[in-house]
């Protein structure tokens, strides 16, 4: 399993970009995990998956941004270490 923390920077809170990151775990398939704004702006992405190509475009669709009103100017991404997931969710903090 390969696990990934990822934070995004840039135009990314009020634009629907939780949801789109969600929706775009979604349609890939086999991704999952949680992702939450914070108090900064920026926005904290876990993802795991099986398939390592799977995460590879999902982490590059992330950088190009998952909706249009969105725009990353940067995409902080690490390994991670988080119990495993069984589903993808927008968490409301």
């Amino acid at each position: 399993m390969r696990k990934v923390k990822m934070i995004a920077s840039g135009r990314v809170q009020g634009v629907g970009f939780r949801w789109s990151v969600q929706f775009l775990a979604l349609e890939i398939g086999d991704i999952y995990g949680r992702v939450w704004n914070n108090e900064d702006g920026t926005v904290t992405i876990l993802a795991q998956s099986e398939h390592a190509d799977k995460l590879s475009h999902f982490i590059h669709q992330i950088r190009k941004g998952p909706s249009r009103a969105a725009k990353v100017s940067y995409l902080d991404v690490t390994l991670a270490n988080f119990p495993d997931l069984t589903d993808f969710q927008v968490k409301h903090i």
